[in-house]
């Protein structure tokens, strides 16, 4: 996201009576300032790079549970962000993408390249770690996307990721897709997305089941792993860690 796009982003999100700076520090950029434009957990950005509530969540447990990328290849769902500047900075390779659902995957648009997790272009075992953000929720069939997820990675390969959880146990199934077509079993709930202006349909909420899905992916040590302590005052945002079962 340019310069300009992230001022029309906090902006658009400003509520003065709410807002709000403190320093601390971020794990893309270092010491900075991080300003709430608003009461809601997406209201908060670090002043230096942007990140959100959620970059900001899987920056730290990268540091946390990867420490250095140096050695890694790895992949991310995003293009954009604090997030897929600092795996481009810090990992052996980094691959990173977007999804477009009118352009082949594998191929670029825009000069970022365009992936369907639900049938990633990558080859078997590409990768050390995967990541992603806020992404399966958006995604027909989840248990596709994992299934690829777990074949890019290498044994023993790690995934980190984040999803909206609600506090029950139970994923509760928003839409699904029938031939080809949306079908809405609950009223519908879009997300906001940079890239489509409309928001992008939630397909469903996850409870903690999450781990149960990931597991019958094929991944083993699946764990949500409570948000950093250097967020807790900030809503810091819960992450997902797993491995690459060996069978």
């Amino acid at each position: 996201m340019n310069k300009l796009a992230r001022l029309r982003s906090g902006l658009a999100q400003l509520r003065l009576s709410e807002c709000a700076v403190a320093p601390g520090r971020c794990p893309y950029c270092g010491p900075t300032l991080f300003v709430r434009l608003n009461l809601r957990s997406s209201g908060l950005r670090c002043a230096r790079c942007s990140a959100g509530v959620v970059q900001l969540s899987m920056g730290w447990a990268l540091r946390e549970e990867i420490g250095s990328l140096a050695a890694l290849d790895v992949c991310e769902l995003s293009a954009r962000g604090a997030l897929a500047a600092y795996l481009r900075s810090n990992a052996r390779t980094a691959a990173t993408s977007e999804y477009f659902p009118d352009v082949p995957r594998g191929t670029m648009r825009g000069g970022v390249r365009v992936e369907d997790v639900q049938d990633l272009t990558y080859a078997d075992a590409s990768f050390d770690l995967v990541t992603h953000t806020e992404v399966l929720e958006h995604v027909p069939d989840d248990a596709r996307a994992l299934t690829e997820l777990r074949r890019v990675l290498r044994p023993h390969g790690i995934m980190l990721f984040t999803v909206p959880m609600h506090a029950g146990t139970r994923t509760v199934e928003r839409a699904r897709m029938q031939d080809g077509v949306i079908e809405h079993l609950l009223e519908p709930v879009y997300h906001t997305d940079p890239l489509q202006p409309a928001g992008i349909l939630a397909f469903r909420d996850y409870g903690s089941d999450v781990l149960d899905r990931v597991r019958a992916a094929g991944f083993s040590e699946a764990r949500i792993l409570p948000p950093a302590k250097r967020l807790a005052r900030m809503g810091g945002r819960a992450i997902i860690r797993a491995r690459k079962a060996i069978s």
